[in-house]
């Protein structure tokens, strides 16, 4: 439940005011503050509840850590939103190695191809889209456009220059558009078979 006296802090006073008293009640605020936003950062790289929450547990346990180094050079949201996608994305290059281990190890499994059947693809969304891209595009493609980083905070967060994050900017523009496209015509010929077959 949020603290009515607190609710007119910026993030920045809550988080001097915690970091010099080390009071509670500073920190739980801004977990009311962010922890559904962080949880919907996170579900939106695996799309799954339980580890969701399990990132968010885990994020706002590394904030407690590393509170301290906050430095006002950024907004608050910034500086979470970066650690946020930092981790989400660390998890997912650590998950996919251990899959490529065990796949090494398993010498008996049978590729049987992707299970997308066209029939599948009938959401067109750009959430659907999202999928569908690398967590390093999507995680670009989110800061930039949903969180509202600068080029230079994009930069800072990934530790490279700006214009990298320009060209993969570009990229993942171009791949997101491309596969949005493609679901779209995917999607018509879908309902073209569709119209056809019930025409006869």
């Amino acid at each position: 439940m949020k603290n009515s006296r607190l609710h007119h802090l910026k993030d920045e006073e809550l988080v001097a005011l915690y970091v010099e008293t080390q009071r509670n009640l500073y920190f739980e605020e801004i977990y009311e503050r962010y922890a559904n936003k962080v949880y919907r950062k996170c579900y939106s790289f695996v799309y799954n509840q339980a580890k969701a929450e399990d990132f968010t547990h885990d994020i706002f346990l590394k904030l407690i850590v590393k509170i301290g180094t906050f430095k006002e050079t950024s907004k608050f949201s910034t500086w979470l939103y970066s650690i946020t996608y930092n981790y989400c994305m660390d998890q997912i290059r650590v998950s996919k190695k251990n899959i490529e281990v065990a796949l090494e190890g398993n010498h008996d499994i049978i590729d049987e191809g992707d299970d997308d059947d066209l029939m599948n693809m009938h959401e067109h969304q750009l959430g659907k889209s999202l999928e569908k891209i690398p967590s390093d595009e999507k995680a670009l493609i989110l800061m930039k456009y949903q969180d509202d980083f600068s080029i230079k905070e994009i930069a800072d967060t990934l530790n490279i220059t700006e214009s990298a994050v320009k060209m993969r900017l570009l990229r993942s523009k171009e791949k997101l558009r491309k596969i949005y496209l493609e679901n779209l015509v995917v999607f018509a010929l879908i309902i073209l078979k569709l119209v056809f077959f019930w025409k006869k």
